[in-house]
């Protein structure tokens, strides 16, 4: 019974954020002429805010659960490329594709069948509940300045509270 206590609170943390805003709530009602928007004194834009989330989620998925899985190299293939700019479709995706893969995490997390404990058999070590919580801190952690750079910028909706 503990175990699927912890298993809810896990996925609580990753798809409600608990003590911080959710990532669907961050980019909620995004105005899309500041996606690729660079905030004063912020060396990158909305987007690549986004896409980071994106691929560094991603990188802790495929090393869950791709046994082939090969390690990326810091900090370049964790970044848009310097001085990319997205589409609105690139940017939608990116969204998109955040949620999903918060989805596959709680997906993983909640599986029975996980052993939340056993050392993933490419690592040093880690095991899948270490992975969930990085994938929660780390999403906190960029999901706040996210909101905080839509106040520095001015571009939260009317009715944010």
């Amino acid at each position: 019974m503990e175990e699927n206590t912890l298993r809810e609170q896990l996925a609580d943390l990753l798809i409600k954020g608990n003590a911080h805003m959710p990532f669907y709530e961050a980019v909620a009602d995004f105005p899309l002429e500041h996606i690729n928007t660079v905030p004063q004194n912020v060396g990158y834009s909305f987007w690549f805010l986004v896409e980071h989330i994106r691929m560094t989620q991603w990188d802790i998925i495929d090393f869950i659960v791709n046994p082939k899985y090969k390690e990326r190299e810091w900090p370049k293939e964790y970044w848009p490329k310097k001085g990319e700019e997205a589409t609105k479709d690139m940017w939608e995706k990116s969204v998109k594709k955040t949620i999903k893969d918060i989805q596959t995490m709680v997906d993983i997390v909640r599986d029975p069948e996980t052993n939340l404990f056993t050392k993933i058999p490419n690592g040093e070590g880690q095991n899948i509940l270490r992975e969930a919580l990085v994938v929660s801190d780390h999403n906190a952690y960029h999901v706040g300045e996210f909101a905080i750079l839509r106040q520095v910028v001015g571009i939260w909706p009317k009715n944010h509270s």
